[in-house]
């Protein structure tokens, strides 16, 4: 009996040890924090739901705006290699006016950034980058007012078009307003107004798909701020009604931000229903059709607000900003099935300091994040990544392949994954799509620049019926697609 007895005490202390082991190990994927500006004045990420970096596979291009000039400018900084160095900060802007709020956007080798400017009213201005940020091309001013200001842009891209959102106040309440380019920049089409009540609408965060445009927004139209959405299925030219997407007698106000991953349409935003600011979370898994109850994410009794998502297939990942430690830090966590399930609240940050408003991005495996921080006495711009934080698509062979090759999936047929594997020869961008037999895209596995090499991505049936789907790689001029069979 004594020897049982010492027997199961050890398997149980192997069994803590080992559950330690495997929470510091998870720890561990986040590295440490990296400190990206150095400027004897406040550099502030961003004050609203508005994306402050974006990547192209390893480059990674972050936006912000600080006064180290003695006025607020913006301010560019990028990583060639997944955010392991930085290159020198850039000025993006040389005025004596303000410049602030920028948001950038990528697609390909082209980067463009929006924010507002007073340097004639307060307007939005654009630029862009078609070499990966090395070299930027004028100031364009979006928008023209005679009353009125605008405020908060946010822009997202698919190829050549440009699809930028904003509140504006020139018919004497704020509004949500909209404009788009189908050059890539270069020409602008005229401004849209996409809200039309006597309500104030403020704070959009957008996305597009192909030619799915989708826009969330906060309006107090009911008497509480609550959280609205708009689709257009036409690439901007014509958009649906709004849909209202909280109904609380409390506000949901900070501040919402969208994600999309095919179908999957996934928006977070910070809630006072429970008395004080909670982190919540709400899906669809039709497009933005149907919407399921919102989630509360976060349990404690202090503050927890300016959340940011970033989706990769079933991958979704959020950071916050929370004072459960009395000072604010940078809070994460994520799921793996697309919003069902959620991990543990992670704490990036531990300073007896102010870490605020934090934005997040993916590329490949690599999660990145960003933040103020004023742990050298003014507030900077901070850095983390997590190398491993989006394991998906896995490089198998970094052997340079002969020839583009597509192959067939693996087990096929398959319930409910499979996995499917690639091979590219050139360095490039690769896209990678599933869709069903009707030509519906559902999935975008892969949406990216990779080195030459051969890939494996898993591909999720979970949420979809048995039936013949088909997936197809765009790289280059290759272009390929191959059958699968989802039998459940």
């Amino acid at each position: 009996m004594k020897n049982t007895f010492i027997f199961l005490f050890a398997v149980l202390t192997l069994l803590i040890l080992n559950s330690s082991l495997f929470i510091d190990n998870c720890k561990g994927q986040w590295q440490s924090d990296v400190r990206l500006t150095n400027a004897p004045d406040t550099s502030l990420s961003h004050n609203n739901n508005t994306r402050i970096i974006a990547s192209n596979g390893s480059i990674l291009h972050m936006v912000w705006w600080d006064k180290r000039d003695g006025n607020r400018e913006i301010y560019y900084k990028r990583s060639t290699n997944g955010g392991v160095n930085w290159e020198q900060d850039m000025r993006l802007t040389n005025d004596p006016a303000m410049s602030i709020y920028p948001s950038v956007s990528v697609s390909g080798s082209n980067v463009h950034i929006v924010w507002v400017d007073t340097r004639v009213s307060q307007e939005i201005f654009y630029k862009y980058s078609s070499d990966d940020g090395i070299t930027w091309g004028p100031d364009k001013r979006l928008t023209i007012h005679t009353t009125g200001m605008a405020a908060s842009p946010a822009i997202t891209v698919s190829g050549l078009l440009l699809h930028v959102f904003w509140y504006d106040n020139r018919d004497g309440n704020w509004e949500i307003y909209y404009k788009r380019s189908t050059d890539g920049g270069v020409n602008w089409g005229t401004d849209t107004r996409l809200t039309n009540n006597t309500a104030f609408s403020l704070f959009p965060s957008c996305e597009v798909s192909g030619f799915e445009v989708r826009v969330i927004w906060c309006d107090n139209r009911d008497g509480y701020y609550q959280v609205y959405y708009k689709i257009s299925l036409d690439g901007g030219i014509n958009w649906d009604v709004d849909t209202k997407l909280t109904n609380t007698i409390s506000t949901s106000y900070f501040i919402p931000v969208l994600s999309v991953s095919g179908l999957f349409v996934h928006f977070v935003w910070s809630d006072n229903r429970d008395g004080n600011n909670e982190i919540y979370y709400k899906r669809s898994t039709d497009g933005g059709v149907t919407w399921i109850v919102d989630t509360r994410l976060t349990f404690d009794p202090n503050i927890s607000t300016y959340p940011s998502i970033v989706v990769s297939g079933s991958n979704v990942h959020i950071v916050w900003s929370d004072n459960r430690d009395v000072f604010p830090d940078i809070f994460y966590k994520f799921s793996t099935d697309g919003g069902l399930n959620w991990s543990p609240d992670t704490n990036l940050t531990n300073f007896p300091t102010n870490s605020l408003r934090p934005a997040i991005s993916i590329s490949n495996s690599v999660l990145h994040v960003v933040w103020s921080d004023d742990r050298n006495g003014n507030l900077e711009i901070y850095y983390k990544r997590n190398p491993t934080g989006n394991v998906g698509i896995q490089n198998i062979n970094s052997e340079i392949p002969i020839e583009y090759k597509l192959f067939q999936n693996y087990p096929n047929p398959f319930n409910p994954t499979s996995n499917i594997r690639y091979a590219i020869p050139k360095s490039g961008f690769v896209k990678l799509i599933v869709f069903d037999a009707l030509g519906r895209q559902l999935e975008t596995l892969v949406n990216e620049s990779q080195k030459a090499g051969t890939y494996e991505v898993s591909f999720d049936g979970t949420k979809y019926p048995s039936g013949v789907y088909f997936y197809r790689i765009i790289a280059k001029d290759y272009v390929k697609t191959q059958r699968m069979v989802l039998v459940k």
